[in-house]
């Protein structure tokens, strides 16, 4: 019997959210099994039964077509959604004071409605034409935590995920020392386009990340190189909050964004933006403009 791939995704067919096993030949609903004990896939994340539900579909035939699908971002309602600013080399290179690391992490938050599913459009909103893409590797915490120590921090991630965490440039200057603003239009980024069950170090620990955008590679780099690894990431934002099952920490994109062009070259509709880590597989997405 074929081995089924480990990608657990949340969607929307037949008229309701559902989550599911994607296959190469479509995706097993798992929503008639499970629905009752974990109405959504954050449910099941926080419960602790990814795996379970995951091994449940072994067998099953599947009961939509990938194409037939709309693919929602895998967990709806995250308490806390973090974000890692400047953690690649090369990406803090491109700053005036950029010859040093820096000796901590910048972080920032998103909220949950600033994101799209997989094959959705990122929305480039009226007030500005600056939509600017990062692609990145997201980590889902499974075991709550607080002042986790380096050595244990793998043991509280749960999954991966990919994101294009698409800023509005001109809208993170607004202010003297927040981002925010830039960060969270809505549908402005995207994540997906599953879960992947956080197995062995080796997810994480060296992966290739590049970004492309329509066919053109923009970004490339391994995670090996980041700034702050993935244990500080954890041990570090677990120091001043605890983590709880279902947060979602973005870990840093590479340099290479649209921003760094001479002329800058923004995202425009009709462009398709490619993210792909080894691993977890590649979120795509286009660009459209918002309906007001």
């Amino acid at each position: 019997m074929r081995q089924i791939p480990a990608r657990i995704a949340a969607f929307h067919a037949a008229g309701r959210d559902r989550y599911g096993v994607v296959t190469d030949d479509g995706i097993v609903d798992l929503t008639p099994l499970f629905g009752d004990r974990f109405a959504r896939l954050q449910e099941v994340v926080t419960a602790g039964a990814l795996e379970e539900v995951i091994a449940a579909a072994e067998g099953r035939t599947p009961d939509f077509a990938q194409a037939g699908v709309r693919y929602l971002i895998p967990l709806a309602q995250p308490e806390k959604i973090l974000c890692i600013g400047v953690n690649f080399p090369d990406r803090n290179a491109e700053y005036k004071d950029g010859k040093e690391a820096p000796p901590n992490p910048s972080l920032f938050v998103r909220f949950p409605g600033s994101f799209t599913g997989h094959d959705q459009p990122l929305i480039r909103p009226p007030e500005s034409e600056q939509l600017d893409y990062e692609g990145e590797i997201a980590i889902v915490i499974g075991k709550p935590g607080r002042r986790i120590p380096r050595a244990g921090a793998y043991d509280h991630i749960a999954a991966l995920t990919l994101c294009n965490e698409g800023t509005i440039r001109d809208w993170v200057r607004h202010a003297k020392f927040n981002v925010t603003q830039g960060k969270n239009w809505d549908r402005s980024g995207a994540l997906g386009p599953w879960l992947v069950p956080f197995r062995e170090s080796g997810q994480l620990d060296d992966v290739a990340l590049e970004t492309r955008v329509n066919g053109e590679l923009r970004q490339a780099d391994r995670t090996g190189r980041m700034i702050f690894d993935f244990r500080h990431i954890v041990h570090y934002v677990s120091t001043f909050t605890t983590l709880k099952a279902g947060d979602v920490l973005v870990c840093g994109t590479p340099t290479g964004a649209g921003a760094r062009f001479d002329p800058p070259v923004w995202l425009r509709p009709g462009d398709v933006i490619e993210v792909k880590a080894e691993g977890i597989g590649t979120l795509r997405n286009t660009v459209e403009d918002e309906r007001c």
